[in-house]
This record gives C-alpha cells, sequence and structure tokens, in this order.
C-alpha cells in the first residue's frame, strides 16, 4: 500500500499524544508508568512544538503513524500498534530522509525493534550514552545514516 505524507496541526496534538502513549506502552516495555506520565506533557507542551512532524492517516483521516525532525535528527517515529509493519514507518523515515535531510536518530537501548528498524535503513550505531536526555538511566544508542 502506498501512504501519503501529511501535516500535523497544532490542533491535533492531543491525538499525537495519544498514538505516542499507545505506542510506546506496545513498544518500550521497559519504561515505568512514572516515565509515561513524566515523558506525556512534554511531548504535548515543548517537544511536538520543538520539531517538523509529519504523519501518516487512515481512510477515516486519523492519523496512524507520525515523525518529527529537527536541525537533520530523527527525534521521534511512531506507529499505532494496530497498523505497525505495514510500511508506515519505512513511508515517514523514507520521507524524512529525502525531504528533511535526516542523517541521525536516537534510539533507547532496549527498544530492540526499533534499533532493528534503523539498522535495516541504512544506519550504524556511533556512540552510546549511559542516560537519555532528560537524565533517566535508559541508555541511548546515536545512530549516523551510511549510505
Amino acid at each position: 500500500m502506498t501512504y501519503q505524507i501529511d501535516t500535523i496541526h497544532q490542533t491535533e496534538y492531543p491525538e499525537v499524544v495519544e498514538l505516542w502513549e499507545t505506542s510506546v506502552r506496545a513498544t518500550h516495555e521497559f519504561l515505568q508508568e512514572e516515565d509515561i506520565i513524566y515523558f506525556k506533557p512534554l511531548i504535548l507542551n515543548e517537544y511536538l512544538k520543538a520539531v517538523e512532524l509529519s504523519c501518516v492517516r487512515d481512510s477515516e483521516t486519523q492519523i496512524i503513524g507520525f515523525s518529527g525532525v529537527a536541525e537533520g535528527n530523527l527525534e521521534m517515529l511512531f506507529v499505532h500498534p494496530a497498523h505497525a509493519g505495514k510500511g508506515i514507518g519505512k513511508t515517514l523515515l523514507n520521507h524524512a530522509l529525502v525531504n528533511q535531510n535526516v542523517t541521525k536518530v536516537d534510539v533507547n537501548e532496549q527498544n530492540a525493534k526499533a534499533l532493528e528498524f534503523y539498522l535495516k535503513n541504512g544506519f550504524e550505531v556511533i556512540s552510546r550514552s549511559e542516560i537519555d536526555g532528560t537524565g533517566k538511566p535508559y541508555p541511548i544508542l546515536h545512530l549516523e545514516l551510511t549510505n
């Protein structure tokens, strides 16, 4: 299936945060409930405003996947679990690579599926941090595009 890239309006941020939370709960088993509670308002009130957002919508115009890019970094890419494995993430990544000049992405070390996805798509691990950007004890792998 071919997916179209669309923009996200600020009025849709609550919908995006819902998708983020659903996706994180399905893919980030290592996070604690208090981490999700901590990050949720940051996503809504700060992080979404700091990136160029793109999305894929279903036939009812609901957002089923989104990405956020800032300064050549893919800062976020999330797909609703009900739509995972259907090429939505690949579509969003390709858009980021071709149209937004993405060359870098950070991945939680414990998120093996995300790491595998980026490695399959031409990224390689260049370094590792013991903590995430907020100082939490979740190691981060820093990846760069190699091809």
